[in-house]
């Protein structure tokens, strides 16, 4: 017990004396700590959970430094909001297979480890588990530490599920005619058509050089045939006004809201704006209201060989939703016909997590990605600040390069969620903890699904190639080798794709 008094007032001291934050950092999961959904609202656990800041302690996004990771003293707190984006993972593959390197801008971390299937526990209600796992690299003190979020699953029964109010947004422009982006649109639409419930609903909204509403807000149930043919209609034609087509849509969403129901916008594009409004932040100014006000979130499809990567995913960030990615007719099959009526229920609002590391046994740390996402500390129970908005069915995962101080044991680090109830706006907290104790001797004597996490964060750190490697990294050839035996192991087939897909990126740098 004095032990744990002393590791609080060391804390409160290094907080106190207002240290810089660095942010320096970043299958069966024996060692991992897990807890069940729960409403804790600040009720913690043991040593350094999420602990408050005092005011006029925060630090900036600009103090840290993310590519030296011990070039300034940390304050051992890290803070983000939740992303389930993919999109960045599914570019890059689309990208190799066609031989071309992904350009590094592209590349962010946390969207390549978010692709992959997770097997943390998963709580019986809304909200969320938290698993803390990791592992030693063998390089110089430093380890790999996993910080995994769960939410329900998906229910088989999808009556149970309420109905949704769905605007797609769908880019017509002429460079959407290129074969694998608006006739792939078309046929995944039409296929989703007569999956959805007779009690949802759709609208279908399209941007050239201007937005035109093609279908108002129209109940499923004895008018598929009329959505067929309003999908069936649309052609490619001029140049692509993005954010005319956003605003329209926007604008039908909320003509057409139901409430009880889950309102959505989702835009289906290969965000290569050229006309009108351009600026992602300009565009999300003009649609501001129905966003916070009605609460429909945005989900971003991005189609297409030359994609405006940038400009989708800041507008699915700021826009309370996520993106994907589509190459072809699987990856549409799987996003339209299975993610997109699976989620249409939200189980987290303004979702935030918060990595608080221990003095006495952390000397550094550096999250890998999120680099958009970062939080300022005191932010964390600022419920006025945004975060994710997760469904069920999602897992999320951090993953961090953590240096211990030699020889030291005990407590390493507790991570806390933060979220509200998409209902009531109510706010709730789960946290999870790791011991030194807990540490896998090597990435290869973890779990199966902890290794994946750990080659695909390696594999998107080499495409980045930033000169400052995470500890551990492999070559890209032993890195399709793991990948090989971890799909062999696991028996999944996006494993066996990831395989694939470095030794395409390997063959370029040959």
């Amino acid at each position: 017990m004095e032990r744990q008094r002393t590791r609080q007032v060391m804390l409160a001291l290094t907080l106190a004396g207002g240290l810089l934050l660095t942010g320096c950092g970043g299958g069966d999961d024996s060692g991992s700590r897990s807890s069940a959904d729960g409403s804790k609202g600040g009720s913690y656990g043991s040593a350094f959970p999420a602990p408050d800041q005092p005011e006029g302690e925060q630090d900036s996004d600009e103090s840290r430094d993310f590519e030296s990771p011990e070039s300034q003293a940390p304050d051992y707190l890290s803070t983000f909001a939740l992303d389930v984006d993919t999109a960045s993972y599914g570019y890059a593959r689309r990208t190799l297979a066609e031989g071309r390197r992904p350009d590094p801008s592209t590349i962010r971390p946390e969207e390549f480890v978010n692709s992959f299937r997770q097997d943390y526990d998963r709580p019986d209600g809304n909200g969320f588990t938290v698993t803390v796992d990791g592992a030693r690299t063998g390089d110089d003190d430093w380890s790999l530490v996993r910080v995994g979020l769960a939410t329900r699953g998906t229910s088989d029964d999808q009556d149970e599920r309420p109905p949704a109010a769905l605007t797609f947004v769908i880019d017509i422009s002429g460079s959407m005619s290129e074969p694998g982006r608006l006739d792939l649109a078309q046929q995944s639409l039409d296929t989703m058509t007569e999956r959805l419930h007779d009690d949802d609903s759709v609208a279908l909204v399209t941007f050239s050089d201007q937005a035109e509403q093609v279908l108002p807000m129209t109940r499923l149930g004895g008018h598929r045939d009329k959505i067929h043919k309003a999908i069936d209609s649309l052609e490619p034609t001029y140049s692509t006004n993005l954010g005319a087509g956003v605003e329209t849509g926007y604008e039908t969403a909320v003509d057409g809201l139901r409430e009880g129901a889950t309102n959505r916008v989702v835009l289906v594009s290969d965000a290569l704006a050229n006309t009108g409004d351009t600026d992602a932040d300009s565009i999300l100014d003009r649609i501001d209201g129905a966003r916070r006000e009605h609460g429909i979130t945005l989900f971003g499809v991005g189609v297409g060989s030359d994609y405006g990567d940038a400009l989708m995913e800041r507008l699915a960030d700021k826009g309370d939703g996520h993106t994907v990615y589509v190459s072809g007719a699987d990856d549409a099959e799987k996003v339209f016909c299975e993610q997109l009526p699976q989620n249409i229920d939200l189980t987290a609002r303004d979702a935030k997590a918060q990595v608080a590391f221990d003095p006495e046994t952390v000397s550094s740390f550096r999250l890998v990605g999120y680099d958009d996402r970062r939080v300022a500390d005191d932010d964390f129970r600022d419920d006025r600040v945004d975060g994710g908005e997760v469904g069920p069915g999602h897992t999320v995962t951090a993953l961090y390069a953590v240096r211990t101080r030699p020889g030291a044991e005990g407590h390493l680090a507790t991570a806390t969620v933060r979220w509200q109830d998409p209902d009531t706006r109510a706010p709730h907290e789960e946290n999870g903890q790791l011991d030194t104790d807990d540490l896998a001797g090597s990435v290869r004597d973890a779990g199966a699904r902890f290794q994946v996490t750990a080659v695909a964060a390696w594999f998107a750190d080499a495409l980045r190639d930033r000169g400052d490697a995470l500890p551990g990294r492999p070559s890209l050839s032993e890195l399709a080798e793991r990948a090989d035996d971890l799909a062999d192991t696991t028996e999944d087939s996006a494993v066996r794709q990831l395989a694939d897909t470095i030794r395409q990126a390997r063959h370029l740098a040959e």
